[in-house]
């Protein structure tokens, strides 16, 4: 999540609602609430970028399908009219999936960046929307604490792993993707 969250509780929204929203209004509608994203930090946005270009760089490389989405894009998770997510970055090896509006269904790989100012967003709400959508692989980056957890939601097998900012992270989606966090070059004040 980008930055602070503020959430409005007072009625139920559709995505008619969401897309009604202008572009300049940074916005996710989870279980029909809109949780409305502050502009994101500068730590933020060098980890977006990183992790982004090495994503990108290495389907590149072997010439693959994927897709890869930093934020704002709009990702439809759950063919409801409730749930429509602005992950920090979105993996997408289906292209089916794709329309002019974001990604209609779960992404293969989505990673959030932890906002100090609601870390349960992405902890709990996130986690548990992102799960039950079929995404098959979470990342949760903590600039806070420098860690990272992963988390593998294939099928049935559901489990996590915790990292350092020192760690060299394998991308389960992909057979021989490594990330170096220690190249990170950022220092959180």
């Amino acid at each position: 999540m980008a930055s602070a969250l503020s959430k409005i509780e007072t009625e139920t929204y559709t995505e008619e609602d969401y897309y009604s929203l202008g572009e300049d209004i940074r916005a996710e509608l989870i279980n029909g609430q809109f949780y409305y994203m502050a502009a994101p930090s500068r730590i933020h946005q060098e980890i977006l970028m990183y992790l982004s270009k090495i994503i990108a760089n290495y389907i590149d490389s072997k010439k693959g399908a994927c897709k890869v989405y930093p934020a704002p894009f709009a990702v439809k998770l759950i063919y409801d009219k409730s749930n429509i997510a602005e992950p920090d970055i979105s993996v997408i090896c289906d292209r089916d999936k794709l329309t002019d509006k974001g990604c209609l269904g779960a992404p293969d790989w989505i990673i959030e960046i932890v906002s100090p100012s609601d870390p349960k967003h992405d902890y709990i709400t996130k986690l548990n929307l992102y799960n039950n959508a079929g995404v098959r692989e979470y990342w949760i980056v903590d600039p806070m604490y420098s860690r990272v957890y992963v988390y593998s939601m294939e099928a049935n097998n559901f489990y996590v792993n915790s990292y350092s900012f020192h760690d060299t992270i394998k991308a389960g989606i992909f057979e021989d993707l490594y990330i170096d966090f220690s190249k990170l070059d950022i220092e959180i004040k």
